[in-house]
């Protein structure tokens, strides 16, 4: 439990350990773990500002997290509340102003928010002292909330957050916020980029993309884990290889409209065109000055690989598009192989499919999941990895959160559930 002078100098610090996280959603699993460690409570959230409403993004408990095997990762529901005053979050976001409730369950029913016990019934914890602290920028803007819950003392007791913390918390949640903005405009400006590829390219949407990213990264920390990866390398990465992910086919810009936009096959020619785009999208950084850089060109590149050897592009000179010398067969790039290919892009080979089977087209529906996992599973050892594979298969729950929370509403016209009863 951090003294109060340790939190003050752990503030000092604070800014410059969340500007080292470029990515959105990894940025607010650090901002949580780092908010919860500042006051010492168990479990937490975070809201991010959307309109009116406030989408549900983010969510630890250790004392649910203990109860899951090894490695094991907690699975939530994504919902919306709407900015009012008739919930905790929701009645902060309205008004700019923090709650610090000693026991949710102790609300007095004059108070016009209420807290829902329908979570902690269905998971069998008990929510008591809730600290709730609106994210505003300096333009006095409301961007989300950060939800801290069930404080503890050295004892391991559940006590209410002093005022001290909340304090503290105010001075948290306005650099967390000033990280928060600058991520959200890395975040944007990728998607920007990928709607201009979606005006060529009407399979690039931007869920299709964040799905994607968020796919890829939960795979890469399940292989990292298995394999004994230390946690700060993989933290790294994962924040690098979002990104990438999200910017696989970026390449695509190159390509001509007559082919992006054929409904049906490509003939053999019009097919040899469209594989450019893995050269055009690795050409794109070929200035290279980051680590983000060097994991963008590696995913464009060779995300159309396969495990046995069938792929594209091959081993071929990004800058000319030639053949490698040793690598030719037939006068054509020899497809990379097995552990020949990239890591990144053999994960991103398995996350692109899956949510291409599992997404309409303009040439086919949607699959089923069913058939998305079957053709995943018939591919194993061919078409993909066959280790990832199965790491794939094994954290399927969290797959399918994903897919949640990135839903395809121009398409299904579907929006994100909505609580119909008070939350936090």
């Amino acid at each position: 439990m951090l003294t109060d002078a340790q939190k003050l100098e752990a503030l000092a610090n604070l800014g410059v350990e969340l500007n080292r996280v470029a990515d959105l959603d990894l940025l607010m699993e650090r901002i949580l773990t780092e908010a919860r460690r500042f006051v010492n409570a168990e479990a937490g959230s975070i809201y991010i500002r959307n309109n009116e409403e406030l989408d549900f993004t983010y969510n630890q408990n250790e004392v649910l997290q203990k109860r899951l095997p090894v490695g094991g990762k907690l699975i939530y529901s994504t919902f919306t509340i709407p900015i009012d005053k008739n919930s905790i979050a929701g009645c902060v976001a309205h008004t700019g102003q923090p709650l610090n409730i000693p026991d949710v369950y102790e609300i007095p029913q004059a108070s016009s928010f209420h807290f829902g016990r329908e979570f902690d019934e269905a998971s069998g914890y008990r929510s008591k002292s809730m600290l709730t602290i609106p994210l505003t920028t300096a333009r006095k803007s409301v961007v989300g909330v950060l939800q801290i819950i069930n404080a503890k003392d050295d004892q391991g007791n559940i006590v209410t957050f002093p005022e001290s913390d909340e304090r503290i918390m105010e001075h948290f949640a306005a650099t967390a916020t000033v990280a928060l903005e600058r991520a959200q405009m890395t975040r944007n400006m990728i998607l920007r980029t990928i709607r201009m590829a979606e005006m060529r390219d009407p399979k690039e949407t931007g869920a299709h993309v964040n799905r994607v990213g968020a796919y890829s990264v939960e795979l890469y920390e399940a292989w990292a884990k298995k394999k004994g990866i230390a946690e700060d390398e993989i933290d790294a990465q994962r924040d690098i290889l979002r990104m990438a992910a999200m910017l696989h086919d970026v390449g695509k810009v190159g390509i001509s409209d007559a082919i992006l936009k054929k409904p049906g096959r490509f003939t053999p020619e019009e097919f040899e065109i469209m594989k450019e785009h893995t050269l055009f999208g690795a050409r794109l950084f070929d200035d290279r000055q980051s680590a983000f850089d060097d994991a963008a060109a590696e995913v464009a590149l060779n995300h159309h690989e396969k495990w046995d050897g069938t792929g594209y592009p091959g081993y071929v000179d990004t800058a000319t598009g030639r053949p490698v010398e040793g690598y030719i067969i037939d006068g054509q790039a020899r497809g990379k192989r097995g552990e020949e290919i990239p890591m990144l892009g053999r994960i991103v080979a398995i996350t692109d499919v899956f949510d291409a089977l599992c997404s309409k087209r303009v040439y086919k529906p949607a699959w089923s999941e069913a058939d998305s996992l079957a053709v995943l599973e018939e591919q194993s050892g061919r078409h993909f990895d066959p280790e990832l594979i199965e790491l794939f298969f094994n954290n399927l729950d969290i797959m399918r959160t994903v897919r949640k929370r990135y839903p395809d509403l121009k398409e299904t016209g579907q929006e994100i559930p909505r609580r119909t009863t008070t939350n936090i």
